[in-house]
């Protein structure tokens, strides 16, 4: 019996007997979920089909492959009428038949050699069959907004972002980069809504500093977008903004010391004080400036807004360009200007930098802390800039005044640290 086993865990994928036998697999898994359904279609039916696809491209002839198919869609319609006349529940009908032609197609997949293609058609199949009621749940409890923001989202993401040029142009402008910004506010909006509707104004607080992982400049554009929509989310919208520092900062530290560490080169240390004060600051901060204590309710009229997302996508692009312009202007002035000016758009592209320069021998330590600390500053800065778009001109100065709290507190303690 171990002999047999091990026989079979050596058979190479490009034999046809076992490519056979997967495509059978496939079916019999397909099968199960219409079987535990109590559909005319189960285990046995599904594994015929796929071992048929299989067979009929093993014989390569296309007049069988074509045979096959048809024969399949003939049995899937006879479901179909059945379930018309209402001897079965069309929508099961329906489905069963559009699994059949799916396990055909499963079988003549596998053995053609798309063996992986095979498997994540079969399984996500299964899925879709399993999570029926969640799927229909979900479909059903949309609104028309929610509908609607759920297309553009799909175009901003899977139609758009893959046409745009992966290159870069004039004053190093990367269309792909710029408007993986607007699907990332978009993306970060629709996250900031789902929680948001299930935990009201606190949910805000879980999308700032989670948000702020991923994009902290982007958590901006949501929450410009949520405060203009219901002013009255403004406190938990400062909050969720300096969360998002707060996180901006762990994720910088956590870069400055993980790749340090265990280096021939002394952890960089020097960067805990003053980025421990902005991570400290924020939390304590946004804990005050939004009233926790009480239960706001905060109905949001749509996940996120595609002008608002475009218009956050374009002053993205105008700092990428500033900050371009203002380093050739300065030449080779030093790392300092390029930490700073790059820190307006990503302060974790610039952490990950020095770090290397630093590890390489090309920085020492202090220069290394100082260029974080400065790209960690220029990104506060331009979210509490990015702010003074909003109508909401009470908004834009209280994440302002915060800001420069945050900034001053943390230059207090780089001065500490090396002193």
């Amino acid at each position: 019996m171990q002999g047999v086993a091990e026989t079979v865990a050596s058979a190479p994928l490009d034999d046809e007997v076992v490519r056979i036998a997967i495509a059978g697999a496939l079916g019999l898994f397909l099968g199960l979920e219409r079987e535990w359904s109590h559909k005319p279609a189960g285990i046995r039916t599904f594994t015929l089909i796929t071992l048929l696809g299989a067979v009929f491209t093993l014989l390569d002839r296309d007049v069988l492959l074509l045979l096959g198919g048809l024969l399949v869609i003939v049995q899937g319609v006879l479901l179909a009428v059945k379930g018309l006349t209402g001897e079965e529940e069309e929508g099961l009908a329906l489905t069963t038949s559009v699994s059949m032609l799916v396990g055909f197609g499963v079988g003549a997949l596998v053995m053609d050699g798309y063996i992986i293609v095979g498997v994540t058609v079969a399984v996500l199949s299964s899925l879709l069959l399993v999570l029926k009621r969640e799927l229909h749940s979900l479909a059903w409890g949309l609104s028309r907004e929610e509908l609607r923001s759920a297309v553009e989202f799909a175009i901003l993401a899977f139609v758009i972002y893959p046409l745009l040029p992966d290159r870069e142009f004039a004053f190093g402008v990367q269309p792909r980069v710029v408007w993986l910004m607007v699907v990332t506010v978009a993306a970060i909006g629709i996250v900031n809504y789902a929680v948001v509707e299930t935990y009201g104004g606190r949910g805000i607080a879980v999308t700032g500093f989670f948000g702020g992982l991923a994009s902290s400049t982007a958590v901006v554009g949501t929450m410009l977008d949520h405060v203009s929509q219901r002013p009255e989310a403004a406190s938990y919208g400062v909050a969720a903004i300096l969360l998002a520092d707060a996180a901006m900062a762990v994720r910088n530290l956590a870069i400055a010391l993980a790749f340090t560490v265990g280096r021939d080169a002394p952890v960089l240390y020097g960067a805990v004080l003053p980025l421990g004060a902005v991570i400290l600051g924020s939390v304590a901060i946004a804990a005050y400036t939004a009233e926790w204590s009480e239960q706001v309710d905060i109905d949001l009229e749509s996940p996120f807004s595609l002008r608002n997302s475009l218009s956050f996508g374009a002053i993205f692009l105008l700092v990428i360009v500033a900050g371009a312009v203002a380093q050739q202007q300065f030449g080779s002035a030093g790392f300092y200007v390029t930490a700073l000016l790059s820190g307006l758009v990503s302060s974790a592209g610039v952490t990950s930098s020095a770090v290397l320069l630093y590890i390489g021998g090309n920085l020492d330590s202090q220069t290394a802390v100082l260029g974080i600390l400065l790209a960690t500053a220029s990104s506060i800065t331009v979210k509490a800039a990015l702010t003074l778009t909003a109508p909401n001109r009470s908004f834009a100065y209280r994440v302002t005044a915060w800001s420069g709290v945050l900034l001053a507190g943390s230059a207090v303690a780089a001065v500490l640290a090396v002193m």
